[in-house]
Order: C-alpha cells, then sequence, then structure tokens
C-alpha cells in the first residue's frame, strides 16, 4: 500500500509540474480571430478548412485582428496576405510515412517514433491544447491526438513493447479529463464542445494488463478520471424526461446515451463543408450544425446510420439516435467505476454502478436487439423505434459479451452472409458516398468485430476476417509503401473514397489492428 501511494503521489506530482507549464485554453480560433475567421473560411483560402484552424499566430489576436480591420477596405486587399504574414501555416505530411522498407511491422515499429509527439512549447493562441506527456497522432491533416483513435493505436503500442507510451497517453487523457472535465475530440480548442467514443476505461483496463503486478494501482489512481468521464456522459445525472445533452430518458425508468455536442454553429475545422449542407439541407440550420456536430462526436462522420432517409447528409438527425455502440461503451465505464471503487474498498458505490451496469445491459437487448433481422441496430427514441440501418456498430454487444449465444450465432451469420468482402468487413450494407458507409473499411471496426466473434468462439470467421484485412493492408503497402485510414474492401484494387477530405495516410489506428493480427494469428 505504501508502494502505492508513494507512486502515485510522485506521478501526481509530475502532472503538476507539467501542468504549471501549460496554459489551459478555452477559447477557439473562431472566437480570438471573430470577422477574419469567417472570411478566410468563406473565401476558401485554403483548400482544406482544418488548416487555417491549425495555424499557429505570429501576434496577438488582438494585434491580428487590427491589421486586418484597418486593411479589408483597401483596394488591393489580399485575404491570403495578411493571413500568410500574421500566421504560420501547419507542417503539411507530404511523403513523411512513405518508407517502403519490406518488412511491415518492421515499418510499424519505426512509425511510432514519426508519428510520436513531444509536448510542444506553448503558444498561447494556437488552437493546439499542449499535453504534459508525449502521445501518438493519427497522421496526415491529423496532427493532434484523436481520443477513439487512441485506444487502436494502443493495442499496437502493446504489441511492440511500448507500454511507457501507452501510460503517457493514459495520463495524457486524465490530465484531460481533470482540467476539462472530459476527453476533447482531439487537443485542439475547436473540438471543446464534444468528446469521441468513450475508450478511456479500455485504456485503463489494457494499461493495468499491462503493467501486470501494478494493476491495481493504475486503476485507483484514475477513479476520480472515470468518475468525471462518467458524469460528463450522464450530465451529472441529468434526468429529464426525454433528451438533456448526452442523456435521454426512456418510458419505465430506462435511461441510456446518445451524442451531443454543445455547438449549433459551424464545426471550424469544416466551416465550409458544413455551411454548404445546412444551406442545402432546408431545415433549421443550427439544427442540421448541431447534428453535424454530434455526428462528429460519434466519430462515424458521418454514415447513413445518422440519416433520416438512409442516404443524404442534409437527412442528418444524429441528436434523435441512440447508438448501441456507444451504451456499450458506457456500460464498460460503468463497470470499470464500479473495480475502481470495489479496489478502494468503496462496497456501497462499487454496488451502485454494477447495478447501473446491470440495468444498462438488460437496456441494450431491449432497445437494440431486432428479432426479425436477427441483428442489434440503433434505437431513435423520438419515434420509439429501432432505426432501418444495419452496420457494424451492431458488433458491440459481441465485443463486451451482452449478446447471448444464440444472439451472437445470429450477427455472426449476418456477418458473413451480407459484411464479408474481399478486403474485410464493410462498414454498413449501402453505400451513400459517405466515409463511414460501404465499400469502406476501418480497422477499428474490424478489430470490434474479431474481438467479439472470438468471445463466443467464432473463430474461423474472426481468422477469415482478420485475414483479409490483414492482406489488404499488406497488398497496398507493398504497392505505395503506406498504411492508409481506411480501405476499400469491396473492390480492394480501388482506394477508399468519401469524405470531406482526401484519404490520409499514416496511419495510427492501421497501424495498432494490424500489428496486433499479425502477432495474434502469426501472419507474415
Amino acid at each position: 500500500m505504501g508502494k502505492f501511494i508513494i507512486a502515485f503521489i510522485a506521478t501526481n506530482l509530475l502532472i503538476l509540474a507539467c501542468k504549471q507549464a501549460l496554459v489551459v485554453k478555452e477559447k477557439s480560433p473562431r472566437i480570438q480571430f471573430a470577422g477574419l475567421f469567417e472570411a478566410v473560411q468563406s473565401g476558401t483560402v485554403y483548400a482544406d478548412s482544418k488548416t487555417f484552424t491549425d495555424c499557429i499566430p505570429k501576434k496577438s489576436p488582438a494585434s491580428i485582428l487590427k491589421a486586418y480591420n484597418e486593411k479589408k477596405s483597401n483596394r488591393d486587399f489580399n485575404l491570403k496576405k495578411i493571413v500568410q504574414e500574421n500566421f504560420y501555416e501547419p507542417v503539411q505530411p507530404g511523403t513523411n510515412y512513405q518508407r517502403n522498407i519490406g518488412d511491415i511491422e518492421k515499418y510499424i515499429e519505426e512509425l511510432w517514433e514519426v508519428l510520436k509527439r513531444e509536448p510542444a512549447e506553448n503558444n498561447p493562441y494556437s488552437s493546439l491544447i499542449n499535453l504534459p506527456f508525449l502521445y501518438v497522432v493519427p497522421g496526415g491533416r491529423f496532427r493532434e491526438i484523436y481520443y477513439w483513435d487512441s485506444y487502436f493505436t494502443m493495442l499496437g503500442l502493446a504489441e511492440s513493447g511500448r507500454v511507457d507510451m501507452i501510460e503517457n497517453m493514459v495520463n495524457n487523457f486524465a490530465w484531460l479529463i481533470r482540467t476539462y472535465g472530459f476527453i476533447p475530440n482531439g487537443n485542439r480548442t475547436y473540438y471543446l464542445t464534444r468528446s469521441q467514443p468513450p475508450y478511456f476505461s479500455l485504456m485503463l483496463k489494457l494499461l493495468a494488463e499491462e503493467k501486470d503486478g501494478k494493476a491495481d494501482s493504475v486503476i485507483k489512481a484514475n477513479r476520480d478520471a472515470l468518475e468525471k468521464e462518467y458524469q460528463f456522459w450522464m450530465d451529472n445525472n441529468a434526468l429529464a424526461k426525454g433528451g438533456k445533452g448526452h442523456v435521454v430518458a426512456l418510458p419505465g425508468g430506462v435511461v441510456l446515451n446518445r451524442y451531443h455536442d454543445k455547438g449549433d454553429w459551424p464545426r471550424e475545422e469544416a466551416y465550409i463543408e458544413d455551411v454548404r449542407t445546412a444551406s442545402e439541407s432546408g431545415y433549421q440550420q443550427k439544427l442540421i450544425y448541431r447534428n453535424l456536430r454530434s455526428g462528429a462526436e460519434s466519430g462515424w462522420d458521418f454514415s447513413s446510420r445518422w440519416f433520416k432517409d438512409g442516404k443524404s447528409l442534409g437527412q442528418i438527425e444524429t441528436t434523435d439516435i441512440l447508438p448501441v455502440d456507444l451504451n456499450c461503451l458506457i456500460y464498460h465505464l460503468e463497470n470499470m467505476l464500479a473495480i475502481a471503487c470495489q479496489k478502494h474498498g468503496d462496497r456501497d458505490k462499487s454496488q451502485y454502478y454494477f447495478k447501473l451496469a446491470e440495468a444498462r445491459k438488460k437496456a441494450i437487448n431491449r432497445f437494440f436487439w431486432n428479432k426479425e433481422t436477427g441483428y442489434f441496430r440503433d434505437y431513435n427514441w423520438k419515434l420509439q423505434q429501432q432505426t432501418f440501418r444495419v452496420t457494424l456498430a451492431g458488433v458491440y454487444p459481441l465485443y463486451f459479451k451482452l449478446a447471448t449465444s444464440g444472439q451472437a450465432d445470429s450477427v455472426a451469420r449476418i456477418l458473413k452472409d451480407g459484411f464479408l468482402k474481399p478486403g474485410g468487413l464493410a462498414t454498413s450494407l449501402v453505400n451513400t458516398g459517405q466515409q463511414w458507409d460501404s465499400p469502406n473499411g476501418w480497422a477499428p471496426l474490424q478489430w470490434t468485430a474479431i474481438s467479439g466473434l472470438r468471445n463466443y468462439k467464432k473463430n474461423y470467421l474472426a481468422r477469415e476476417i482478420a485475414h483479409r484485412w490483414s492482406r489488404l493492408n499488406i497488398r497496398v503497402y507493398n504497392k505505395t509503401g503506406k498504411l492508409m485510414e481506411k480501405y476499400n474492401v469491396l473492390d480492394t484494387s480501388l482506394i477508399a473514397g468519401g469524405g470531406e477530405y482526401p484519404t490520409q495516410d499514416g496511419f495510427g489506428w492501421t497501424n495498432g489492428v494490424l500489428l496486433k493480427i499479425l502477432k495474434t494469428y502469426s501472419i507474415n
């Protein structure tokens, strides 16, 4: 016990020392550079809306705005010149990740260092939220840490024996929770209105397993962070009738969760795209903005699962939908909280969280299981019925062992007959042009499905998915020298498409999942 206390104090003193050197930022570029921000984004000074949000100011916002306002009425006014004079543009990745060195495992091991970021010198006006410890970024235009990406990156770091990196990233996320009350989408000020799928409890579980003899100390030291994250998702136990924030109260006292961004304006990093979508939708613009932002919080930005008509982005209704995967993740969070309380000797609180988890388990089967299709589907709480979309989110109850054996049999059949393609599992069964639909496949969903199937002894299908996905990854790597953000699993000769930006390479979670698969199945 004494060793735990000493280690806990030492860790927290280190975090405190780092924190004192950090600036706790809250103002995003839209607020800091009001007027100039809208002009730059609307004027498409940069092809990618994210570029300007990541620019680093050379001077204070007040002095930059003064220069802009003084010159904007001049006949020879040049907006791009103003930007270039007052901001450093973010470093573009170019071909930094293209290193065809043959052995793909060795390539991934080298990439950990390429994608690693040390705590940066603080710029008080930059959108980057500096973190106390090093971290791994996805790559490409994603120059910062991302929440749910990081868990799947950590799977590969564990296979590489880089427990130090995992611990640093967990400590960064705990710092974000303690500082802001939640983990933002990424460590940027323009992400401070939303989170992402809550994987922090799984990260702690992974770190505890890797730390072996120190497992208890890892969980006990982060009980407060688990509780704060839980309160964020439960909106401090808001139980208003209907929906409030992330919480929806259903008939019979059932409480489930949804994605719900606090903002109702265009995403700063996708400003032009959101303005265009809202103006063409025919709906009230603030409603569309809220739903676009909430779709981004889901990590599935964007997918037919959020669309009223199942095909059109302008029909997005994310906040009307209770996602099966989100509620499975919060089930795990509740269980980890119960375990953390148990390790602290707080039996009453432990039982409280175990009961919440058990109630959620029952609700997941009641509201998300569809007997007719034999699959787990999202639930529209306003219409009080399941959505008609069938996506890979339906494998999460298997991943968390929430399904019965009969349900697992049915899900496995649907995966095999509908989702399984030459390159792995498609994200959905429809092609809408959105990146989280067919024909695209994504590393985190492949691993979730593989692990879920293994939980129910569906080992042949799990192995087949693993082999098809890894062969596709390796084929593209041998051809291009890169590992990609997403893949076309239907026609493996084509690159993946859809989305608001070109397909990125790097790529954190692809590297992590691929390395995990290669080690698990001894694939050469």
